[in-house]
């Protein structure tokens, strides 16, 4: 939340870097390192022509996806080094990858967050468990079979 405001002029690509656990461990310390080396800039830092800002934050919610930046408002996820010079190269030139159809954008070809097989569960709407009506007719729930009531 406190990183949407910056008491400093932020780049035209402000740049955050999600650090947190799932991140780091799939790379995120490499893609910030990528970062620093491929725009001569340090966590904090604004390139000299403005153009791009770094920070380092906390969760960004797309875990599932790691390691991922959100440039200006949109997600790049399942970043590699090169995926992330590729991204930082397409920038320079005015030409930001569109964002996918979820609104976010996984840098290794997948959609959303399926796995690289696709989708491999959930292919129909799951039922809902099979609810007594009649358990509720008089209006009245002994406290001791709640329980029993919400179908546990």
């Amino acid at each position: 939340f406190y990183t949407m405001f910056n008491r400093t002029k932020v780049g035209k690509y402000f740049i955050q870097l999600c650090g947190t656990t799932p991140c780091m461990i799939c790379g995120s310390e490499d893609i910030k390192k990528t970062i620093e080396k491929h725009l001569g800039i340090k966590n904090g830092e604004t390139t000299k022509d403005g153009m791009f800002t770094l920070l380092e934050v906390e969760c960004l919610g797309a875990c599932a996806n790691a390691p991922m930046v959100q440039l200006n408002d949109d997600y790049y996820e399942c970043l590699t080094p090169k995926s992330m010079v590729e991204l930082l190269e397409a920038c320079k030139e005015g030409k930001p990858p569109a964002m996918g159809k979820w609104g976010s954008l996984p840098m290794n070809g997948q959609v959303s967050c399926e796995g690289p097989l696709g989708k491999t569960s959930l292919w129909e709407v799951p039922k809902p468990p099979e609810v007594n009506i009649e358990r509720f007719k008089d209006g009245a729930v002994d406290p001791a079979s709640v329980k029993a009531h919400m179908s546990y």
